[in-house]
């Protein structure tokens, strides 16, 4: 359980150093020590001013100090958390299951396909039937490539001649998942479960080798797809191909903050204004 700002440690009177650096070192004390758990709320900025008798401008420096030490992140609207994973990938199952306790859930994803998207959402949409989760509203956007035309990935890795049965491959599991995800999504809104759903896809012209997350506009994740040759079967022949392998790629994550200037909020604006550029240009909805 987490700790309240009253049980934190006081500010030494005697003490030469600002309130704000005081602040930040009783802080990381009661991270390092786990009194702060990870992936646990801190007490909120006004609190810690509350607690300490200083403006939240001071609690805001201390809060920037943890941050840029990669002790914590923070979230607009939902205040500073010790970070789960210092310096480590991240897994995304977690961070969508808390998405989906915001009023207003949005999600966007670009990938190669919608298969971890999918295997990740099961979880929150299943608690939302079963009445554990109350979203008023859901807007899924997925943002894949076209394998109706021809890439260097997926590709035949010896001879033009299967190519096209390969790209044939890789649009029925990309259609696979995103239309489950659709039909899911969808479902919600039908039997009146949330207020407003909906779930869109659409594709683009371009080889995909890096996948990013968008989470309720405030938190992006990042991976790459590692290229590979593998042999797959299609039409029961075991065919080499170059392909992406991203289902346990490592994910890494980036927190928008209070602080515009702060590099981890720059990317998460930086992401949601290139995924809105791609899906307003290029972008065209997924055919039949």
């Amino acid at each position: 359980m987490n700790a309240e700002a009253d049980d934190l440690d006081g500010l030494d009177p005697d003490d030469p150093r600002p309130a704000s650096q005081q602040i930040a070192n009783v802080l990381r004390a009661a991270i390092l020590t786990r009194r702060f758990q990870p992936g646990e709320r801190l007490p909120s900025q006004n609190e810690l001013a509350d607690r300490y008798g200083v403006a939240r401008e001071t609690v805001k420096s201390a809060l920037r100090t943890l941050r840029e030490e990669r002790l914590i992140v923070t979230r607009q609207g939902s205040g500073a958390f010790v970070r789960a994973q210092t310096e480590r990938p991240v897994g995304l199952r977690p961070h969508i299951e808390a998405a989906f306790e915001r009023q207003h859930v949005s999600i966007d994803f670009a990938g190669f396909s919608s298969e971890t998207l999918h295997g990740a959402l099961s979880e929150p949409l299943d608690k939302i039937r079963a009445g554990r989760l109350t979203p008023e509203s859901i807007a899924i956007r997925i943002l894949v490539p076209d394998h109706s035309k021809p890439a260097a990935v997926p590709s035949a890795a010896e001879g033009p001649e299967a190519d096209k049965a390969v790209r044939d491959r890789a649009t029925r599991i990309s259609r696979r998942h995103s239309e489950a995800i659709i039909d899911s999504v969808r479902e919600l809104g039908d039997l009146g479960l949330v207020r407003s759903a909906s779930c869109e896809v659409r594709q683009h012209g371009t080889a995909v080798l890096f996948k990013v997350y968008i989470l309720n506009n405030a938190e992006a994740f990042f991976g790459f797809y590692p290229v590979v040759r593998h042999s797959v079967t299609i039409n029961h022949e075991s065919v080499p191909i170059y392909d992406v392998m991203g289902k346990d790629v490592p994910l890494f994550q980036f927190a928008a903050g209070d602080d515009e200037d702060d590099m981890p909020t720059q990317y998460v604006q930086q992401a949601r204004a290139w995924f809105d550029s791609v899906w307003n240009t290029i972008a065209r909805k997924q055919t039949a």
